[in-house]
């Protein structure tokens, strides 16, 4: 069952609990109500008991009874209903009983009090009888005189299967509300769950920085854990951070000297060496200014809005200057009110590499477009230059790979792109379009309030 939902999980034992107890409550009513029925016949054969000994009277052949109970199931063959009454050496009894009697037990009820019971009766029928034992007059002929009246359980049974039947319904229309209200109950009760979902989505897509507290008490535990983990995570990523600046830092002395030698090489004459030395220092300082620019901008990086069109258009503003950028057509295609959720600096930076390898190797334009999709920013940057092999497009978002050595550069701007992406929670793509080769950046988007670049809450 680990990969039944909770929602699932809890509606299940709902509507079994639901059935438990409706059932539960038919078997109490049934069993209560038969006990009321029950109750209720042990009444009214009493009162025909009574009815049947009044009507006890002398005639010439002895005792009878000579007005019997009114109620006609007396006068039917078997009808279900009897009374029979044993005095005097004579045992009368209705109609209804035709050419049997009542085995009565051997004990009587004692003291005149009514006893109710369980009888055998006609055709192995089961009866509930009330029996009594009253004293007679003198004019009856004085003596005890034992009386019973019985009914067949058929009848009573029959009584309570009738209201379990007419029960039904209205407990098939309490149990379709009692799962509407539960299913209700879930809904809202479980609607924290969705919006802690969401809270950590938007915290691994940068949209957010804590769990908060506006949870429900049983939440908060979690809420609070998982702000406390966010915390140490961001802690040792700055402590991370400083050192990686340290490093860039400690690096930049040892880079300096390294120049301060290839000057001395070159005014003792070894200009060659010199020049090697400055070119590879150089490469080398300028990896640690970048480093230590990422460094300084990461702090916010998690939090930070671009501006898609400002960051394109200072790009286009740089290259279009450029020897390559000069001799091409350029198409920008960019909304102004697209945000992205990714720093400024790190956009620029991964945005101008892209377009400094497109306008490599292009012919004759390059193409940026950029718009908003399911909250996401897509922004494509297209040459119409040769492409790329098939079998090589792997390779070249990998650090110092180059397809073309003779153009200049250091194989390092789209790994870098790569990573920049990447780290801000998106995704970079290349691939040979209908034109030529096409890079497509996908980053969450964020929204614009008054001036302002703001992430969705």
């Amino acid at each position: 069952m680990s990969g039944v939902s909770l929602r699932l999980r809890l509606a299940l034992i709902g509507a079994c609990a639901v059935i438990v107890a409706l059932g539960a409550a038919v078997l109490a009513l049934s069993l209560l109500f038969g006990e009321h029925v029950e109750r209720r016949a042990a009444a009214e054969m009493q009162v025909q008991l009574d009815q049947a000994l009044a009507g006890l009277a002398m005639g010439l052949d002895g005792l009878t009874v000579a007005t019997p109970p009114g109620d006609p199931r007396f006068s039917r063959p078997y009808g279900g209903l009897y009374w029979q009454i044993e005095a005097g050496g004579r045992t009368l009894r209705s109609r209804s009983l035709w050419d049997l009697a009542l085995d009565l037990p051997a004990d009587r009820p004692a003291g005149g009090a009514p006893r109710l019971q369980e009888l055998a009766g006609p055709e192995g029928a089961r009866l509930l009888a009330l029996e009594r034992v009253v004293q007679l007059p003198a004019r009856l002929g004085g003596g005890e005189a034992r009386a019973v009246v019985a009914m067949d359980r058929v009848e009573l049974s029959a009584a309570r299967a009738a209201f379990v039947a007419d029960l039904w319904p209205y407990l098939a229309a309490l149990a379709l509300a009692l799962v509407a209200a539960q299913i209700a109950q879930l809904a809202y009760g479980l609607r924290p769950l969705k919006r802690i979902r969401e809270r950590v989505a938007a915290l691994r897509a940068g949209q957010a920085t804590r769990m908060g507290k506006a949870w429900p008490a049983e939440m908060l535990p979690l809420a609070g854990e998982i702000d406390a983990l966010l915390a140490a995570r961001e802690a040792d990523i700055q402590r991370a951070r400083t050192r990686a600046g340290d490093l860039a830092h400690g690096l930049k002395t040892p880079l300096q000297a390294l120049l301060g030698e290839a000057e001395q090489l070159r005014q003792s004459g070894d200009k060659r060496a010199a020049v090697a030395i400055e070119e590879i220092a150089d490469a080398m300082r300028t990896h640690v200014d970048r480093e230590l620019a990422r460094t300084r901008a990461a702090a916010a990086a998690s939090r930070a809005c671009a501006d898609v069109a400002e960051t394109v258009a200072r790009i286009h503003a740089v290259l279009s200057r450029t020897p390559d950028g000069q001799r091409l057509d350029w198409r920008i295609v960019v909304p102004n009110s697209l945000i992205a959720t990714i720093d400024p600096a790190d956009l620029a930076e991964a945005l101008g590499a892209l377009a400094e390898n497109a306008a490599r190797h292009a012919r004759s334009d390059v193409a940026i477009e950029a718009k908003e999709e399911s909250g996401r920013v897509q922004i494509t940057i297209t040459d119409d230059g040769p492409g790329v092999p098939g079998e090589r497009l792997a390779d070249i978002s990998q650090r110092g790979r180059r397809l073309d050595e003779r153009l200049p550069g250091d194989g390092l701007g789209i790994a870098i792109a790569t990573e920049i992406v990447e780290g801000a929670g998106g995704r970079l793509e290349l691939c040979n379009g209908k034109k030529g080769f096409e890079a497509r950046i996908d980053l969450t988007s964020a929204k614009r309030y008054d001036g302002q670049a703001t992430l969705p809450a």
